[in-house]
């Protein structure tokens, strides 16, 4: 009986199996990312240019004099660069009434901002690192107030500073500002995970204290949440600008915020001088020490700074 033999010069086949040809990869072809770059691309340019846009109208419009302001194209350099000047008239318009409202403003700022942050902190710290009744009942309080907006208690909060005589004061707006619910449950949520329970058991162990272990050991671990809250309230002290109006009447404890807006209504008063440029002028310097502050802040923006501090 003839029997088959393999064909000359071919090796005979041999079955193979995944442990003899190695692990299995699987390889999937790669789809074609040109036209999904190109629609990011596209969306991210849209952002920017709507996102820098009133800022470049700003730099632009404030070189300009009151009559170049309104006879010229806003997105494009009058003939007078009058940068300066309107900067120094400015500062010097009405007895200089912007340089009060700017040290109004920073006063806002460091202390209800300031202070704002710090009982966010301390309070965030404590929820998320110890235990105690009533605990449930405090994270719905804040979730509540986090949804609750800003101006619908501020007529509440006029009436009740109105039967306390404070209306009128800086208190009447330092005070709200130290309240900042979204600011204390960033900093809980923060503080969760920032500071590991191993090194709040070490220190305890070793005799320290709560406010020594808060100040030494978990406060520069809290540094990127503190900071992310502080420019957060920074920003919400600085462009305040509702509750002000209602509190305050005297100009002379107004913020930036409403002065310029005073300045922008006195062309449609009777007799009024429009100033306009200044106006434009003045909301740039307003803007400056917000960059100013993100610029030095950013720095503090790190994460993971309790990496490898617990050995397991």
């Amino acid at each position: 009986m003839a029997t088959s033999t393999p064909t000359a010069g071919r090796a005979p086949r041999r079955k193979t199996t995944a442990s003899s040809r190695g692990p299995l990869v699987v390889r999937r072809r790669r789809s074609p990312r040109g036209g999904r770059s190109a629609t990011l691309t596209v969306l991210t340019a849209l952002m920017l240019v709507y996102t820098l846009l009133p800022l470049v109208w700003l730099v632009i419009n404030a070189t300009k004099t009151q009559e170049g302001l309104l006879g010229s194209f806003g997105l494009w350099f009058d003939g007078d660069f009058a940068l300066f000047d309107n900067i120094g008239t400015t500062f010097t318009y009405k007895d200089g009434i912007f340089v009060r409202w700017l040290l109004n403003t920073l006063l806002y700022v460091v202390v209800g901002a300031g202070g704002a942050t710090l009982l966010a902190t301390l309070a965030g710290y404590g929820l998320a690192k110890f235990d105690f009744p009533g605990k449930k009942a405090v994270f719905a309080v804040v979730i509540g107030a986090v949804a609750v907006p800003g101006t619908a208690l501020a007529v509440p909060t006029f009436l009740m500073f109105a039967k306390m005589g404070l209306t009128d004061t800086p208190w009447a707006i330092i005070i709200p500002s130290l309240v900042s619910p979204f600011g204390l449950y960033l900093m809980w949520t923060f503080a969760t995970d920032a500071v590991p329970k191993e090194i709040l058991e070490s220190a305890r162990v070793d005799g320290s204290g709560e406010f020594r272990t808060f100040f030494r050991i978990s406060l520069p671990l809290l540094a990127p949440g503190l900071v992310t809250v502080l420019l957060f309230n920074v920003v919400a002290t600085w462009n305040n600008y509702f509750l002000p109006l209602i509190m305050l009447k005297d100009p002379d404890w107004y913020p930036l915020t409403v002065g310029l807006k005073e300045w922008n209504q006195q062309a449609l008063t009777a007799g009024g001088e429009a100033v306009f440029n200044l106006v434009i002028t003045g909301s740039l310097l307003t803007i400056v020490p917000l960059i100013a502050a993100f610029l030095l802040l950013q720095r503090y923006w790190q994460s993971g700074l309790a990496a490898g501090s617990v050995k397991e």
